[in-house]
């Protein structure tokens, strides 16, 4: 790949990892970021230039040759400074998705792993697994894993490894997904996020049939009727607690910062003692959806199994940001209604009242998922708990704003849940600050927005 590569939105968690791994395959990498040019999350843009890396303004100065590749983010819209210079000096545009989609079905074997909630976890298991196994996969993930995190590595959403074995998550909400041609095709769940269930049930089945192996959620309506439509052999199937499942979980039992099962092939009578050191019974489901993938290229069971036990989670994934004053903050990347629930459920597992703030990750999600927005905080809260939201997340444009944060507070407050919308951010940490009492757990929720972790950071500082 001895080309050079423009990247739009270099930083962006999608986009820095695709970037690694066309740097390792001898691709010459530029790029622009508007969270570079305002000076958010600074870091990242030095550890990037650190690594060979040129950053431009995004304003179209760093596309001057007709041998550039411009990799755009989604839409090609001449309106993007660095779009209309592409197109001026004559270079070569491509999503992000085309690109990713080119090399992921280059590699001889291949895990894509796609669902409404639970993907950057699965394939950080996934990873892990194999990685243990010695398969030196290539890992495209939308968020870092912490198992590859070190000092030369503070961003690791992707790992490097050889060209044969390609694992990534695959995204629904563009409909990109029905580009990618997997061995295996993972989908953890189906349910309403940014498309409509027709939509989805047309995605994800399109993206399981392509497969030579389909590992599929028998817990979720959606992909078990998914997995009843295919033809004999090609479903591996789980589940928390149905027999029936190719792989099922049983006696789930929480622990402080994790959980123990057992796990039991449906092939044999053995049940697997597993524990995790990650906490909720989503993670069950999501280390059997990764254990599902990994047999299916071989991997023994007892090796996956052993890995998972080391396996130490996912930025922003219920990560634990500190403890102050008798508080714990947690920072966590829920932002629709299923990932609400099972962080909620998770964290209900062990007593305390929660303080929430939610920062919704658009306006355009907020509109679409109104009423589950509402009722999911509103069925998943406890007395006591407290949530607060910000207006959603808007980097400008023409997105119909005619729902905002104060619209699902009313509805939450109407359903007997204490929920407040305030104007700012820093009004929502001031007033989590003036609520919270020892004992209590403050949990950060939102995507889209990097400057999150950095806020429950200055938060756990407030508390000192």
């Amino acid at each position: 790949m001895a080309n050079s590569y423009f990247f739009c939105g270099i930083g962006g968690s999608g986009m820095l990892p695709l970037a690694m791994i066309v740097q390792s395959r001898g691709g010459r990498i530029e790029g622009s970021d508007r969270s570079h040019d305002q000076g958010r999350t600074p870091e990242k843009f030095a550890w990037l230039a650190a690594h060979g890396v040129t950053l431009y303004p995004q304003d179209g100065s760093g596309l001057t040759r007709p041998d550039q590749i411009v990799v755009a983010t989604g839409a090609v819209e001449d309106t993007v400074p660095d779009i209309a210079a592409a197109r001026r000096v004559g270079a070569r545009i491509v999503t992000r998705p085309e690109l990713l989609s080119q090399l992921f079905n280059a590699a001889p074997h291949s895990i894509g792993v796609a669902g409404t909630s639970g993907k950057s976890t699965i394939t950080g298991m996934i990873a892990w697994i194999l990685d243990r196994a010695g398969r030196q996969p290539t890992v495209m993930n939308g968020a870092v894993m912490t198992n590859f995190v070190d000092a030369e590595h503070p961003f690791a959403s992707a790992l490097i490894g050889g060209p044969d074995l390609f694992v990534s998550e695959v995204d629904e909400s563009d409909g990109s997904i029905a580009r990618y041609v997997p061995t295996v095709a993972v989908v953890s769940n189906i349910s309403l996020d940014h498309k409509s269930m027709e939509e989805l049930r047309d995605l994800f089945g399109g993206f399981a049939r392509r497969a030579r192996t389909a590992v599929l959620n028998l817990d979720n309506a959606e992909t078990a009727a998914l997995a009843a439509s295919l033809e004999p052999g090609k479903a591996v199937t789980f589940s928390i607690g149905k027999a029936a499942a190719d792989l099922s979980a049983h006696d789930l039992r929480p622990l402080p910062a994790g959980m123990s099962f057992d796990l039991v092939e449906r092939s044999s009578s053995d049940r697997v003692p597993v524990i995790l050191n990650v906490p909720g019974a989503h993670n069950v489901a999501n280390a059997l959806a990764a254990v599902g993938a990994v047999l299916a290229l071989g991997v023994p069971l007892a090796d996956a199994v052993a890995a998972l036990e080391t396996f130490a989670g996912i930025r922003r994934r219920m990560e634990v940001v500190g403890r102050a004053a008798g508080v714990t903050i947690l920072d966590d990347f829920a932002h629709n209604p299923d990932k609400i629930a099972a962080t909620l459920d998770a964290l209900h597992a062990f007593p305390g009242r929660l303080l929430i703030l939610f920062q919704p990750h658009g306006f355009g999600p907020l509109k679409l998922m109104r009423r589950e927005f509402i009722q999911v905080f509103a069925d998943r809260m406890r007395p006591g708990d407290v949530l607060l939201l910000p207006e959603p997340v808007y980097y400008g444009g023409t997105t119909d704003r005619s729902v905002g944060s104060e619209d699902i507070a009313a509805g939450i407050r109407a359903a007997g849940a204490a929920a407040e919308a305030l104007p700012t951010r820093d009004a929502c940490g001031d007033r989590l600050i003036e609520t919270v009492s020892p004992g209590d757990r403050i949990i950060i929720m939102g995507a889209r927005d990097d400057t999150l972790s950095t806020f429950a950071v200055g938060l756990l500082a407030r508390l000192g």
